[in-house]
């Protein structure tokens, strides 16, 4: 048995405002309508749906401009992360993971989920990367990775006096105590 409400607000996995759904009566009377998310839809309430469809359409303008705007700024962001890298310099100790671009975007102002940055797999390697991330249903943006490594450090020359693995100067053999 089902019961007809009619939304007042977004519910992610149920609907938009506006919305008639049809939800089990216990998570109508016990949730939806005390919390105000929701009222039992009956004649005198469906008239209220042309209100809340204006609220909708002006509450998803608001959200597709402002998704846009993010999209302009994400496009021209270029993110440098500098790793450690092996002797050829191009595969790097460690990787860049969605938790990583995550964490920097947040550092840089701005509030992106892990889980709208589109990573197949974590960079590993050094150069120019895109990243797609997700703003809006309709919309996403290339976000721009540059993975750099250190300049690589000159070893000064080895003492003479050092075994041939770099490990400091011999030390004398010990005499046995016999």
């Amino acid at each position: 048995m089902a019961v007809e409400v009619l939304l007042k607000n977004k519910i992610e996995g149920l609907g938009v405002e506006a919305d008639v759904v049809s939800v089990r009566p216990g998570y109508a009377r016990n949730f939806l309508v005390p919390q105000g998310h929701a009222v039992l839809a009956t004649s005198a309430t469906k008239r209220q749906i042309e209100q809340l469809r204006q609220k909708r359409a002006q509450r998803e303008a608001e959200e597709l401009n402002a998704a846009n705007e993010l999209v302009g700024k994400l496009n021209k962001l270029k993110l440098t992360f500098t790793l450690t890298a092996g002797q050829n310099q191009e595969k790097v100790f460690g990787s860049v993971t969605t938790n990583d671009i995550a964490d920097r975007l947040k550092a840089e102002g701005y509030t992106i989920e892990r889980k709208q940055i589109k990573l197949e797999k974590p960079i590993k390697e050094t150069g120019d990367h895109e990243v797609a991330i997700s703003i809006h249903s309709d919309i996403s943006a290339k976000l721009k990775i540059h993975i750099a490594v250190p300049e690589a450090k000159v070893e000064p020359k080895a003492d003479e006096d050092s075994d041939d693995e770099g490990r400091g100067p011999r030390r004398p053999a010990r005499k046995s105590k016999k």
